[in-house]
């Protein structure tokens, strides 16, 4: 018997995710541990479940699946929660307009620019002396 679930990646900087949604009792695992527990940060499961909100369902009804990996703290939840978006659209195409209007279907491209020769940083030249 194989278990029917939706798929969604994410990312965001240099961090990907793979979130699998499937209806179930509530578990949210992130790489192995429970999801509370990997995102410490206050504010972080919020805006991970948002696309959840959105659609007025609680994280009660699903099961969610996370393997995540590459970035930072902020890359990594704006990956997942860019997931969870993609699988909620594929579970039910209708919530598509809903998931537009909350930005949870955009892509968030900007990365970190390369450093140029001649400057100490991407931006930052030396410092001028005219003597």
């Amino acid at each position: 018997m194989s278990v029917q679930y939706y798929e969604g990646i994410g990312r965001r900087k240099e961090s990907t995710a793979r979130v699998r949604l499937m209806s179930g009792s509530g578990k949210f695992i992130v790489n192995n541990k429970e999801a509370a527990d990997y995102f410490t940060r206050e504010g972080d499961m919020q805006a991970i479940l948002a696309p959840l909100a959105t659609i007025g369902h609680d994280r009660a009804t699903y099961d969610i699946t996370v393997t995540v990996n590459g970035g930072g703290v902020t890359g990594q939840t704006d990956s997942v929660q860019l997931g969870l978006a993609r699988a909620i659209v594929k579970m039910n195409i209708d919530w598509t307009s809903a998931m537009r209007k909350g930005g949870f279907l955009t892509r968030d491209a900007r990365i970190k620019e390369r450093k140029k020769p001649g400057l100490k940083r991407a931006r930052k030249a030396p410092t001028y002396t005219k003597r």
